[in-house]
């Protein structure tokens, strides 16, 4: 099948395979070793509405929104061109509103040297991971973003990490460097390869990084020192990287398992305690519910897998197969009950759960090429319906922005 990009920007992050479709009304067992699929069209009965607001076009023709992040009353989004830009939310919930022609007020508040693959806010710092194989933190600060003119103003950059410092130290001290392929070694502190994913520990004082080179490093985020690294946490191409508000960390890979690593009372560094196999094929994205008890993992194969924990033990159990989706899962994204998936096949999905049930309740049609990233956001409601906004970046070069209204259960 031929390329959608031109360069290698996603060959690990997988939606070139050719997967066999599934569809809502499949019957014969999903083939997963010892699971059933599970997508019920609907839970309650009641009906849920979705509608498109806005589309942001991209700034240039060839390049997309590569990642996103809500900001408190901005949306933050990183690009294949480099940039972080900046929209107010308000001004794209309502468009007839935006000062600059219905795109929200956008503006560039950073340049970097690399594709911008994830982003994650720390009350007012901003990293942003890319492919140049850095992590970069940035300052946020109501001064430094004038919300009516952001052209004109840029986020300072506080760090590169690796820092400078840490990297010197590695170059002078020999045992530190590690081979990281046949002829080539560096410091352990730096990627080598594609960082793919980032996340923060619950009091955002630990920042978790993973990579395409099968490595996992662990950074504090008040000085940007990197504390540890595990260097070969998985067989190929680590995409994705979730935190638990319990401490646990967990690592996706296109080895197709799911890794759980967590600090051991006692221990200075985080080991491995427990190993999640059930996909049949690479693990794209990773997404966990408020409390952490439940996982949700897509993969190349367009399965999406609920995990829940056994108990207070480190294992997970699948708790159902969502199926719908005929390509790959590229995006995940859980806000309250509700969790949005996106994929190679262009759309989102929205599942719900309740007692332990997932329904698709809705597809958000639109797009025309895949959808890489997602982010979401509580909204106004009334007092029998939740209302959600979601934002959906895509390799047409396009931001949509969407409402969601869904009845209390």
């Amino acid at each position: 099948m031929p390329s959608l990009l031109e360069d290698d920007d996603d060959r690990h992050h997988s939606f070139r395979n050719d997967p066999k479709p599934c569809r809502e009304d499949q019957t014969e067992p999903f083939p997963l070793p010892s699971l059933s699929q599970s997508c019920p069209t609907d839970l309650d009965g009641h009906l849920h509405y979705h509608s498109l607001v806005t589309t942001v076009r991209g700034r240039h023709d060839n390049s997309y929104v590569s990642s996103l992040a809500v900001a408190g009353k901005l949306l933050l989004a990183g690009s294949s061109d480099k940039d972080i830009l900046s929209w107010e939310r308000a001004t794209l919930i309502n468009p007839d509103e935006a000062p600059s022609g219905g795109d929200g007020g956008v503006g560039v508040v950073a340049a970097c040297a690399g594709t911008v693959k994830s982003l994650v806010v720390a009350s007012d710092k901003l990293f942003s991971a890319h492919q140049d194989h850095k992590i970069r933190a940035w300052r946020i600060r109501s001064q430094d973003l004038n919300l009516n003119h952001p052209n004109q103003q840029k986020y300072s950059r506080l760090a590169t990490m690796p820092t400078l410092g840490d990297r010197a130290l590695g170059l002078l001290a020999p045992e530190k460097q590690v081979q990281v392929r046949r002829h080539k070694r560096c410091v352990w502190v730096s990627h080598a390869d594609v960082v793919s994913g980032l996340a923060l520990s619950r009091d955002a004082s630990l920042l978790y990084s993973v990579s395409w080179d099968r490595s996992m490093k662990i950074w504090q985020t008040s000085d940007f020192r990197c504390l540890e690294s595990v260097g070969h946490a998985h067989d190929d191409a680590i995409n994705a990287v979730a935190s638990s508000p319990d401490g646990r960390v967990y690592t996706g890979s296109a080895d197709r398992k799911i890794k759980v690593w967590k600090k051991v009372e006692g221990d200075k560094n985080h080991s491995l305690v427990a190993t999640l196999e059930g996909h049949n094929s690479g693990v794209n994205a990773l997404a966990l519910n408020s409390d952490g008890s439940i996982l949700f993992s897509g993969a190349c194969d367009g399965s999406i897998i609920a995990w829940e924990r056994e108990d207070d033990g480190d294992q997970m159990v699948v708790l159902r197969v969502l199926l719908g989706h005929s390509k790959s899962i590229l995006c995940l994204k859980v806000v309250a009950d509700l969790v949005f998936s996106g994929s190679a096949d262009k759309t989102i999905r929205i599942w719900r759960g309740f007692e332990k049930n997932y329904a698709c309740i809705s597809v958000l049609n639109g797009h025309q090429g895949p959808v890489k990233c997602l982010a979401a956001a509580v909204d106004c409601g009334s007092s029998s319906n939740a209302c959600f906004v979601v934002y959906s970046g895509s390799l047409d070069s396009d931001l949509k922005v969407w409402r969601v209204t869904v009845p209390f259960l």
